[in-house]
């Protein structure tokens, strides 16, 4: 079975606009596990402009299914995620004032960097994820970081989807079975929608987990939380 992790950004970002507690982050969170979600994934940044790190603490006391913590691993981060004890850690290579998360880990310039941060993450009982692209031999390098999972950055996928599927997800599938190969487990996430969520997931049946933030909280504005997650989930059947 494929997880649904609900990425909770985006209603961080609504609640900070105005100040105060209105949306809730904590009842969100709880109403996404009501909901049917199996994780939930908070991606907290360096200016604090979507999920605080205060956020995070609060989360860890709520949260009953899968805790996923993305972000990039400088000190005050690995700091986060050894005090909150995730049940995953994503590891991202974003530049602090990045909008989004845009390209994955160079494996091979980056192996020891990452190892030590992947043993340091792992010692505290944490799952580690890195976040990665379709480039076959940083996929295979990841293996040897020591990393338990990588993420499959989708949004060549999702941005090519719509002029020819077939020939988006071709070099996602290969990625994946190559992860697969390399004994890693495989999740995938960034602009994975209703529109395009299923057909990854009939393509790539294996993936562990999917993470979506964006494109989820959007469609809630129009069609509510509970019924938005069910149609995820319903795209992983």
């Amino acid at each position: 079975m494929t997880k649904l992790s609900v990425n909770i950004n985006k209603v961080a970002t609504i609640r900070n606009a105005r100040g105060g507690n209105v949306p809730d982050i904590l009842k969100v969170a709880k109403d996404c596990e009501a909901f049917g979600a199996e994780g939930i994934t908070v991606h907290p940044r360096p200016d604090e402009r979507h999920i605080r790190y205060k956020d995070v603490l609060d989360l860890k006391t709520v949260v009953s299914t899968e805790f996923n913590i993305e972000g990039y691993p400088s000190p005050e981060f690995i700091e986060l995620v050894k005090l909150a004890k995730p049940t995953q850690v994503t590891l991202v290579p974003d530049a602090p004032d990045a909008i989004t998360s845009s390209a994955g880990w160079d494996t091979i310039a980056n192996e020891d960097f990452l190892k030590e941060v992947i043993e340091e993450l792992q010692a505290e009982g944490i799952r580690v994820s890195i976040f990665i692209d379709t480039n076959l031999d940083n996929i295979r390098n990841a293996a040897k970081t020591g990393a338990d999972r990588v993420e499959l950055y989708t949004e060549p996928f999702a941005s090519e989807y719509t002029s020819d599927r077939e020939a988006a997800i071709k070099p996602f599938v290969e990625a994946a079975k190559v992860a697969k190969e390399a004994g890693l487990g495989v999740n995938a996430g960034h602009d994975l929608s209703l529109e395009n969520l299923q057909y990854m997931h009939e393509n790539i049946p294996w993936l562990k987990e999917v993470s979506i933030g964006h494109a989820l909280i959007s469609d809630a504005l129009y069609l509510g939380l509970e019924q938005t997650i069910k149609m995820y989930k319903d795209c992983l059947k």
